[in-house]
């Protein structure tokens, strides 16, 4: 792997926790809609979540409670 700066480093992170954000969004949207797949399309949205809630903690420590 290249060596990156840290600037560079919170910029992937950041489209990282971006995506993820996007993800969840869209899987929880489609889970809303109905269908025969709700409880697989919420359960993929809550594991984006958690991406993304990692995510903001790296960038941002302390942001989420640790009891959820």
């Amino acid at each position: 792997m290249a060596e990156i700066d840290a600037d560079e480093l919170l910029r992937r992170i950041r489209a990282a926790r971006d995506w993820a954000a996007a993800e969840d969004e869209r899987l929880q949207a489609a889970s809303t809609a109905g269908g025969s797949d709700d409880q697989q399309l919420a359960d993929a949205s809550q594991i984006y979540n958690s991406i993304r809630a990692v995510l903001d903690e790296i960038i941002e420590p302390g942001k989420h409670s640790r009891e959820k």
